[in-house]
């Protein structure tokens, strides 16, 4: 089922972003994945509540983008929340290990450490719902049981980059394998890159508005700042390293798991990042246990800009997935 919203955009809260510095909020846990990458997690919501919701947030984002949802979900739900690898106040993780395959790993670790019973809701945001899709694919076992349901939000099952010069030149590097020399070399020029690195600059603001925002509405420019600050706090190193994982992205055989569940596919359609096509065809491949919510006018931060449509949109998932459980009994 698709579902256009209609609902005319009306600014919401800037989010207050609690600091990447100081001491770790309360609440905090560190989950040591089998790699010996220390990941930082967040406990909050409910006590005693009989659904989890697991929150992954986006690429060169930290937990935090969640602030707004956090507030939302709190009273009702348990929430958990985790910095991916080289995120946030999570550890670095070497380079080459900067990759879906292994943040899906990461996921299905954080869930063994702090929600080893109980149904679960997996929520991702862009790299955060490739994520889950990774998992997916990894441990199938999961859904249905363990896993409930799942929210996908602006996000994509694969073929980012299929077409063009850059396209071809993707196909290219894979066919003479160059990654791993990619990847050495970014190692070895990590520090000097970091070193000249210009943060706040205006061009990052006009940057962070073509790719992150909408249309005109959609850009508030306090947001836009507020934005721009998330995503320089993580190194470039470990941002270009992912890069490279988008290009070979493909979690179109772990969509089928995603169909045993209720699912939720959030897309905007001025997103540049992850198109609302790609969005589109999620919830087409997933199936009939798919629901498609398209936000018009909104870019890849549809979740800091359209707040009241995607904390609608989580909920009305969690109405589905209460239902769910009770016709099985």
């Amino acid at each position: 089922m698709c579902r256009v919203s209609t609902d005319p955009p009306t600014p919401p809260p800037v989010p207050v972003l609690p600091p990447l510095t100081g001491p770790p909020p309360p609440g905090s846990r560190t989950v040591r994945t089998d790699d010996g990458v220390d990941l930082h997690v967040e406990v909050d919501g409910a006590d005693g509540a009989p659904l989890t919701v697991v929150l992954s947030h986006g690429f060169t984002a930290r937990l935090a983008e969640w602030e707004l949802q956090r507030a939302a979900l709190r009273p009702r739900v348990r929430l958990v929340l985790w910095d991916q690898r080289g995120h946030g106040r999570s550890a670095s993780t070497p380079l080459p290990d900067a990759t879906i395959d292994r943040t899906g790993r990461d996921l299905g670790q954080v869930l063994d450490a702090v929600v080893p019973t109980g149904p679960v809701v997996l929520a991702g945001h862009s790299m955060g719902g490739m994520s889950i899709m990774a998992l997916a694919r990894q441990r199938p076992e999961l859904f249905g049981d363990r896993v409930v349901g799942v929210f996908l939000l602006a996000t994509s099952a694969g073929g980012l980059v299929e077409t063009g010069v850059l396209g071809r030149l993707v196909e290219l590097i894979r066919w003479l394998r160059l990654l791993p020399l990619y990847l050495r070399g970014l190692q070895l020029v990590a520090p000097l890159l970091e070193h000249f690195r210009r943060r706040d600059s205006r061009f990052g603001r006009w940057f962070t508005r073509r790719l992150l925002f909408g249309n005109r509405a959609d850009a508030d420019p306090v947001a836009v700042r507020v934005v721009q600050g998330l995503l320089e706090e993580t190194p470039f190193p470990v941002s270009a390293a992912f890069y490279a994982t988008f290009l070979d992205h493909d979690e179109s055989a772990s969509l089928p798991v995603l169909g045993r569940v209720p699912v939720t596919v959030v897309a905007a359609t001025h997103d540049r990042l992850t198109p609302v096509e790609h969005g589109r065809r999620l919830a087409a491949d997933i199936g009939r246990s798919a629901e498609l919510v398209v936000v018009p006018g909104a870019g890849h931060s549809v979740n800091l800009t359209r707040t009241e449509i995607v904390d609608r949109a989580l909920l009305d998932l969690l109405d589905r997935v209460d239902a769910a459980r009770r016709r099985a009994g």
